[in-house]
């Protein structure tokens, strides 16, 4: 079962910052541009903390002088001058994303606005063997080293992991969400995404939402590092014997076995509108003697090639985006220009074989099997470890690295589905690392969840 919690949240004083100033997008989607535009806003930036930039005079290894031991030192200082102040009450938050829906195809339609509806809780912290949370993709082993030592040292919780529940009679959002209240939070980020809290406290409402969500499976969407990152952090803090619990009154709200059994969670119905997944793309670089030539022969044994005639990337996208959905294809970006590759029905592999069906069919399973390992000779850890392989989610960017020299090839993709990437969860399967991108991400410093 699904176990969530209501908790005391910190959060920005009103009076001393404002919001704007000080919430961020999830570390993992902060540019350096973005850090510094972060760190100028505002001393009091949460950049500071989750992100923080190294100072001259670091010693490596020494951690009375990085960045992880200036993270815990600003949030101390900040919670002592009231720059965060502490909710008297446990409380959930309903949250509200209102945005325009990136195209992904290039097809020159307007944008359509729409809202994506959450529940801001503490979730429980299960292992995968439970059959309560379900990952849908491989993680990477840096991203979870630096968010540990972060977590280590700050001990607290300053972003949300964004999580997944099937709910079709939208039974939890009705219990959460109320037409014309004002929210208690409201901001608009650096995408122009308007982003609105709302706080509930009353015991009744948050113990009907509990229940609700107690026979609940979970999917990771977004925070599969950080997820197993506080998993990991739970297990070093678990009591070696728990406490027998008092009889718990009729009234009692639901708590944490122990304070790091639980980490902070948006919880997002799948079944709703509002869920919106971007694709993204694979740049290769620093190969040994690539060779564009010789890579397309070689890949003609197992696609159809086309070059295209443009470099025009709503164009590219759009071709992309029109070619068959039941085939395999992506775009090869070399400084030759582009080529649409296209998997011949007939063709098989060792390593596809050994996939189940459903993973078979992905087409960011094939560019992963086929092409960056068969062909390019990456192995499993070098794509574990980023080596020679970058992630990201805005193809003009993908395609000027290669058209500046920084990649040897880049591989736009066309974005997984929800119902594919809720089969291969639910399935207790993985798919490969960064295969989704939802959007719009969540904003880190709306709540905290301190430990102490």
């Amino acid at each position: 079962m699904a176990r969530i919690y209501p908790f005391r949240a910190l959060r920005y004083n009103s009076s001393q910052v404002r919001l704007a100033d000080v919430v961020t997008q999830p570390y993992d989607k902060i540019s350096p541009a973005l850090q510094q535009a972060y760190y100028q806003r505002s001393p009091y930036n949460l950049v500071r903390i989750i992100l923080g930039l190294p100072e001259l005079f670091d010693q490596p290894g020494d951690a009375a002088s990085d960045i992880y031991a200036r993270a815990a030192g600003d949030f101390a200082s900040w919670r002592r001058n009231g720059i965060l102040a502490q909710e008297n009450e446990p409380s959930i938050f309903a949250y509200a994303q209102r945005f325009a829906v990136p195209s992904t195809a290039g097809d020159g339609e307007p944008e359509t606005l729409v809202e994506r509806r959450g529940l801001i809780a503490l979730g429980h912290l299960h292992d995968y063997a439970d059959g309560v949370v379900f990952r849908h993709e491989q993680t990477l082993a840096k991203p979870k080293s630096d968010r540990l030592n972060l977590l280590r040292t700050t001990r607290a919780h300053f972003g949300q992991l964004f999580m997944l529940y099937s709910d079709p009679a939208n039974t939890i959002e009705s219990l959460i969400f109320t037409d014309g209240a004002a929210p208690e939070m409201e901001v608009t980020d650096d995408y122009g995404v308007l982003h609105r809290v709302w706080r509930i406290s009353d015991p009744a409402v948050i113990r009907l939402v509990t229940a609700e969500m107690a026979d609940r499976k979970l999917i990771i969407a977004d925070g599969h590092h950080r997820y197993e990152t506080a998993l990991a952090y739970a297990r070093e803090h678990a009591p070696e014997t728990m406490a027998t619990p008092h009889e718990s009154s009729p009234t009692a709200l639901p708590a944490p076995p122990w304070p790091e059994a639980a980490a902070m969670m948006t919880f997002v119905n799948m079944d709703s509108d509002g869920l919106v997944i971007l694709p993204t793309h694979r740049v290769v670089h620093s190969l040994a003697h690539f060779d564009a030539a010789v890579f397309f022969d070689q890949a003609k044994h197992a696609f159809e090639l086309k070059q295209l005639d443009t470099n025009d990337t709503s164009a590219l996208l759009a071709q992309l985006g029109a070619d068959r959905a039941d085939t395999t294809s992506f775009l090869a970006i070399t400084t030759g220009g582009a080529t649409l590759l296209t998997l011949k029905p007939e063709i098989s592999s060792a390593a596809l074989a050994a996939l189940s069906p459903r993973q078979q069919q992905l087409d960011v399973v094939r560019l992963h099997t086929l092409v960056l390992e068969e062909l390019l000779g990456l192995t499993p850890e070098d794509i574990r470890q980023q080596t020679h392989l970058r992630y990201l989610r805005d193809a003009d960017e993908a395609m000027a690295q290669v058209r500046t020299g920084q990649a040897d090839i880049a591989f736009l993709v066309r974005p997984i589905t929800l119902e594919q990437l809720r089969e291969v969860a639910f399935a207790g399967e993985v798919m490969p690392q960064k295969s989704t991108d939802f959007y719009p991400k969540l904003l880190s410093g709306l709540t905290i969840y301190a430990l102490d």
